[in-house]
């Protein structure tokens, strides 16, 4: 799959709702959903909302178009920095309010969701809802994948891009920042996207290299492949540029991946496959130069067993720069 970037809306009062409202509506019409499912996906956008505008600090809402197995849909991630939620439990219990209201927010979001997870400590909460096209929940797959792709201004495009490639025994992903910010960066990284065709090349350092020569034409971009062989246990990763890689292991310890200097498309003398140990329960990061390279998952209680998209959301929060586009992929070996 092709990743979109999210589309953020800012939630300072109540009136944010219905702009968050509307973009999920369009995304929903966007991406074929139904009147019924794109309201039931502007329904869950104006709950969110509601909530961060009733409860949080700094909240934003990022919405984008997902494509699961075949299965179109919108992604909702409510992100905010505080004071978080004491008793999630009762938080999801309709009847159940800290504010006055009739406390169904993220009770009604449940229900009206295909997918939903949330994770809250007192640095802030984060909730994932994904709505799909006739209530289809996306076919299992044996790895999941959350992403944030986030431009660095709201009227400009994202100067990243990113792919996912699963089977049943590998998982590939490319993740590219094209240099500088806006349309020429936007469009260098997705001629690297579109230039990224695996099944014709013999290893994932053979696909950079061809990726290098496809996008001369453009201003040039970082950009890194990995692959995770679930029956080899085995990371393989190639980069060129300042895009990052790490396996965090269950015992905590992380592992960084090499990458080499240059940029593609332009000056690109070494590539590289470097192989690391991969085991079932291991997490998989990916990201840009628009997250800090000083993130950690110590001060985060339980968020490594959320959901890959709660995890990327949660890093995107608290370690991304202000100035720059922000792209974080994180996958896993399905349970």
């Amino acid at each position: 799959m092709n990743g979109s970037e999210h589309r953020r809306v800012h939630v300072t009062d109540a009136s944010d709702a219905s702009q968050a409202r509307l973009v999920a509506r369009d995304l929903a019409r966007a991406v074929g959903l139904d009147d019924t499912d794109a309201y039931r996906a502007a329904i869950v956008a104006s709950e969110l909302a509601t909530n961060l505008a009733k409860y949080a600090q700094q909240g934003q809402l990022l919405l984008r178009a997902v494509a699961d197995n075949g299965t179109s849909g919108v992604e909702l991630l409510a992100i905010d920095r505080g004071p978080g939620i004491a008793v999630i439990d009762d938080a999801l219990r309709d009847g159940q309010s800290t504010g006055g209201s009739s406390g169904t927010g993220l009770g009604a979001v449940r229900r009206l969701s295909e997918e939903f997870d949330i994770h809250s400590t007192a640095r802030g909460t984060t909730v994932l809802a994904r709505i799909y096209a006739g209530r289809r929940a996306a076919a299992a797959a044996p790895f999941n994948v959350g992403v944030v792709s986030v431009a660095v201004a709201a009227e400009e495009p994202c100067g990243d891009s990113w792919a996912v490639r699963l089977n049943g025994r590998t998982a590939g992903a490319l993740v590219v920042d094209g240099l500088g910010h806006g349309l020429l960066a936007a469009e260098a990284s997705r001629a690297a996207i579109d230039a990224w065709t695996p099944e014709r090349h013999a290893g994932i350092a053979e696909s950079l290299a061809a990726i290098h020569g496809a996008i001369r034409h453009t201003r040039g971009a970082a950009g890194a492949i990995v692959e995770i062989d679930r029956e080899a246990q085995v990371m393989r990763f190639v980069g060129i540029g300042n895009i990052a890689a790490a396996i965090l292991m269950v015992d905590g310890r992380m592992r960084q991946a090499v990458s080499h200097n240059g940029t593609l498309g332009h000056e690109a003398r070494t590539f590289r496959e470097f192989a690391y140990p991969w085991y079932g329960d291991s997490l998989l990061v990916v990201h840009s130069d628009g997250l800090s390279s000083h993130w950690s998952l110590e001060a985060y209680p339980g968020l490594a067993r959320r959901h890959p998209a709660i995890i990327a959301a949660v890093l995107y929060r608290d370690f991304s720069r202000v100035r720059d586009d922000v792209t974080v992929l994180v996958c896993r070996e399905a349970a």
